[in-house]
């Protein structure tokens, strides 16, 4: 069974398609806050029969409190339950971010060795006051060369001491780096996006700089939920967002519905109408950063339970709050709605 390969030079047996993708929470064990296997397996059957492929350990699944150990597990854990599923041709992000360099490459090593098909890598922001533009751009350069699976570059100030790679960088990056195949924009800078997406969009780009694996593009996808209409229609290829965990069929559809409506305008009201509805959500529910988006699914499937500390759970105040809020019922009608399901 062909894979992708050390990097990226094999054929690819799970491509990276434009599309939804979910970064998928770490669930844990009351009292022990040992990892729960099974819940985590069930939720990412749930999410990727609704069209959504999972991103493991990266922000939203506390990569920063598991063990090398623990990320390996889950990678093994999450590849099981999709093949067990039928679900055999769903790819699997991981995240590889680390401190130094060095343990980036180490563990986008092991990810390759369970099983993952791409790894995304948030710049370390320990240090981010000394990380000057050259030093971001040789640690990437590097990253690329050195991990056995293709990498994709992930900007999120507040996961990295505020360090925010600009566009012309990222385009940098792409055009010298082959094995870098996607950028996840969690800044949410629209205008960042469209920069970059028409830069590789460019007909001749891509022929010019090819993926190491030439069956790869280069996608530039969104880091929220809240501007998958506009991306798409400046050539964005969709979203990594955690809203995809609670609402995957609503998301999958507003980026469909998006995708229609470039070719046929027709569609457009009804992508702007779901836009707005999951812009609304996604505004009041990641206030409630982690701890949120699981008690949320507590609420919707009967499990999430809470984040290893020292993240607290969400307080008893602010959980009524976002679950009776109306933003977040009126996402979950329309998930109801589109899923099939009344309860």
């Amino acid at each position: 069974m062909a894979t992708n390969g050390i990097n990226g030079t094999t054929s690819v047996y799970r491509p990276l398609k434009p599309g939804i993708y979910a970064p998928i929470p770490s669930f844990f064990l009351p009292l022990s806050e040992d990892l729960d296997f099974s819940t985590f397996e069930s939720h990412v059957v749930r999410v990727a029969a609704a069209g959504v492929a999972p991103l493991i350990a990266g922000s939203m699944g506390e990569a920063i409190h598991l063990s090398h150990t623990e990320r390996v597990k889950l990678i093994h854990a999450g590849r099981k339950a999709l093949d067990n599923a039928g679900l055999s041709d769903v790819p699997i992000i991981v995240g590889t971010g680390a401190g130094s360099t060095r343990e980036t490459i180490e563990l986008g090593n092991e990810a390759a060795a369970a099983g993952a098909d791409y790894a995304i890598v948030i710049a370390s922001g320990y240090f981010a006051g000394a990380l000057t533009r050259a030093a971001l751009k040789t640690f990437f350069v590097e990253i690329s060369e050195k991990c056995p699976i293709p990498v994709i570059i992930y900007n999120y100030p507040g996961a990295s001491g505020g360090i925010d790679l600009d566009s012309d960088l990222i385009v940098e990056l792409a055009t010298e780096c082959p094995n870098i195949v996607g950028v996840k924009l969690t800044c949410g800078n629209v205008a960042k996006l469209t920069r970059i997406a028409e830069t590789v969009a460019n007909s001749t780009w891509a022929s010019t700089y090819p993926r190491k694996n030439p069956q790869l593009n280069f996608l530039v996808l969104g880091g929220y939920a809240d501007f998958l209409v506009p991306s798409i229609f400046v050539n964005g290829h969709g979203a990594i967002t955690g809203l995809a965990n609670l609402a995957p069929y609503t998301i999958v559809k507003v980026y469909q519905l998006s995708e229609a409506a470039r070719k046929d305008l027709t569609f457009l009201p009804e992508a702007q109408r779901l836009q707005g509805v999951a812009a609304r959500a996604d505004y009041a529910i990641a206030k409630t950063s982690i701890s949120g988006t699981k008690f949320l699914l507590d609420k919707l499937y009967g499990y999430g339970g809470v984040p290893r500390k020292p993240l607290p759970p969400i307080e008893n105040a602010a959980a009524e709050a976002i679950w009776t809020h109306p933003h977040t019922q009126e996402l979950v009608r329309i998930e109801r709605e589109l899923s099939g399901k009344t309860v």
